[in-house]
């Protein structure tokens, strides 16, 4: 009798132990649906704070590359405008070296010419009606000038 009180006690020992084996099971298959969720979970907050990180950073590295781009405008403008008064000066001396009027000289004689036209004309006005050269009689003046045969 005594082997089969032991065959019982192992038997109940045995089945204990296949519990213990199910309850361990059950906790652990518990335990990783748990993480599951909460990574899950905790997953989407990250991502989105991942997100909120991400666009700050571009962000700060948008205003930096402006910055850059600012300040490399600036630096190529300034060199610009240099080229240019550069190029403008030696045109200028090459232009005065051959006597070529400037758009300055042009503006004054234009002035001049406009002054004398004005006073031409008032000068014109003021000659009685009699006085005045008819035009024809001018044409016809100034061309026996200018033939040698005429004269002689």
């Amino acid at each position: 009798m005594s082997s089969k009180k032991k065959g019982r006690e192992e038997a109940a020992s045995d089945s204990q132990v296949v519990a213990e084996i199910r309850e361990s099971a059950n906790q652990i298959w518990l335990a990783g649906l748990g993480a599951f969720a909460r990574a899950r979970e905790e997953g989407m907050k990250t991502f989105d704070a991942l997100v909120k990180e991400g666009e700050a950073v571009q962000n700060r590295a948008k205003k930096a590359a402006d910055n850059q781009i600012e300040e490399v405008r600036a630096k190529a403008t300034g060199t610009w405008e240099k080229l240019e008064k550069v190029f403008e000066d030696r045109v200028e001396r090459a232009l005065h070296s051959l006597s070529v009027p400037t758009s300055k000289d042009i503006d004054s004689l234009s002035r001049r010419v406009a002054d004398l036209t004005k006073i031409t004309k008032k000068l014109l006005d003021s000659i009685p009606a009699s006085e005045k050269p008819s035009s024809s009689s001018a044409k016809k003046s100034t061309a026996s000038a200018k033939t040698p045969e005429t004269a002689a």
